[in-house]
């Protein structure tokens, strides 16, 4: 990559009190170069601003350039925020997965719903899953020097034939060595298998667990955790694939394979590394394993124990619930029909307040053309078809997974504010246990229980 490739960063916010408040950025201002060097993204970003000296060269909103000195402590933050976390622009993914998320969605939506990304760099700062295949020898050593750990690496199979198939890439046969590479280098990745019924499910799954829980050693194992998680299908997928969804039956037998292994990795190594989504009980239609089953909850944003630490939260958060709300009001929260069972004691705990009214409204997508939908792949469309014409209430609680993160988007590309608008009523979008009591309550709102009521009123059932 030249450094001619690589954009300015362009600030988009200044924090209050923050040494870049001080000195008088803007948003809109650009940092071109820090002490010589033109960050490509922000963990250079990062990197660079450690130093206690720095001399950046910076270009205002009307185009002319600055140049800046600041001394400050090793490690401050200046208090700045951008655009975009890459300044280089995305590495795109050369894969044709056919469980592909982003190939299964219909056309003409806007733009960045579009974009395959296989970028390392998103994977270390937010998360992200790539599969290793589109690494120059160059993001390699990057890797290496800077010891960017861990890495969210969707593996799928370990057998090199099995994965080619599935990524429709010759590179992919090289997971093996890969896990090896930073097993050498102490290095770690969460890994995840997306399981495809027929093509790497049964013996295929175990030999693909059992490879990867062979790296769970040792004080830095390479690999820190594996999440299997059920394949997702669309209606708007490729005419031509090989998938097929998975059903209840495969769901149950999944879940008995992946338990059996669990159960003698504690047994061998008094810890577990294998972990299932949720979703497989939520298909099978079987009861969630206990909390004390997560552990330390490795792969909580991957759906595993999500639903658990859901209810656990909101239990503690419940405490702080009145007794009764004045004036009376009344609330549509919306989920995915996954939930609806499993959330069952988070709705009977809200309407014991006294004076709130809280309906659960509960649906699959037709959107995307399943019959079983997780709350976060709910459209605008989805509600519209599900809601108009019926008792809202004062309003609907919306989880805020449902919309493009900082926008007010669907998937679908309906904004909050049109989905109000057609359906003549209030959206709430809320975030977590805290945002969805402070939704329907407020604290404050009413009287609160007394020390010795709160301990006997019942807490949510598990």
């Amino acid at each position: 990559m030249s450094e001619t490739s690589i954009s300015p960063a362009l600030i988009t916010k200044v924090i209050p009190n923050s040494i870049a408040a001080e000195i008088g950025f803007e948003a809109g201002d650009r940092i071109v170069s820090i002490n010589g060097d033109r960050p490509r993204d922000l963990i250079d970003y990062k990197f660079l601003c450690a130093d206690e000296f720095l001399e950046l060269e910076i270009l205002d909103a009307k185009g002319k350039t600055h140049h800046i000195e600041i001394e400050k402590d090793y490690d401050e933050d200046l208090g700045l925020e951008f655009e975009t976390a890459l300044f280089d622009g995305l590495i795109q993914c050369n894969n044709r997965c056919p469980f592909c998320f982003i190939d299964q969605q219909p056309p003409g939506k806007r733009k960045s719903l579009y974009l395959k990304d296989d970028d390392y760099r998103l994977s270390f700062l937010y998360g992200s899953y790539l599969t290793l295949t589109n690494l120059t020898q160059k993001e390699w050593n990057r890797i290496e020097q800077m010891r960017l750990s861990p890495l969210y690496v969707s593996v799928h199979a370990t057998e090199p034939e099995v994965r080619i198939r599935l990524l429709k890439n010759p590179r992919a046969g090289q997971i093996l060595e890969q896990l090896n590479w930073f097993k050498k280098r102490r290095l770690q990745i969460h890994a995840q298998v997306v399981v495809c019924p027929g093509i790497n499910d049964s013996i295929h799954l175990e030999t693909t667990l059992r490879d990867l829980a062979k790296f769970h050693k040792g004080e830095i194992p390479a690999v820190a955790s594996v999440a299997v998680v059920p394949v997702g299908l669309t209606r708007f997928r490729p005419a031509e694939d090989e998938l097929t969804p998975v059903t209840p039956e495969k769901a149950r037998e999944v879940i008995s394979q992946v338990q059996k292994l669990q159960a003698e990795l504690r047994k061998k190594n008094g810890t577990n590394c294998v972990w299932l989504a949720d979703e497989w009980f939520l298909i099978a239609g079987e009861e969630l394993p206990p909390e004390s089953h997560y552990e330390e909850y490795p792969q909580i944003d991957n759906g595993v124990g999500s639903i658990r630490l859901f209810l656990r939260k909101f239990e503690l958060a419940a405490q702080k619930l009145p007794l009764q709300v004045s004036p009376q009001r009344k609330f549509t929260w919306v989920v995915g029909n996954a939930v609806e069972l499993a959330f069952q004691p988070i709705l009977q705990r809200l309407n014991q307040v006294e004076g709130l009214q809280v309906n659960m409204a509960a649906f699959p997508s037709r959107y995307w053309g399943q019959s079983i939908t997780v709350t976060g792949l709910l459209t605008g469309q989805d509600l519209l078809e599900n809601l108009q014409g019926k008792d809202l209430g004062d309003g609907i609680l919306l989880p805020a997974l449902m919309l493009k993160h900082g926008d007010t988007k669907f998937l679908d590309d309906m904004t909050v504010e049109e989905l109000a608008d057609k359906l003549g009523t209030k959206i709430l979008p809320v975030s977590g246990v805290e945002g969805l009591i402070e939704s329907c309550v407020g604290y404050g709102a009413g009287r609160m229980p007394t020390p010795q009521e709160a301990g006997k009123m019942p807490a949510p059932q598990e």
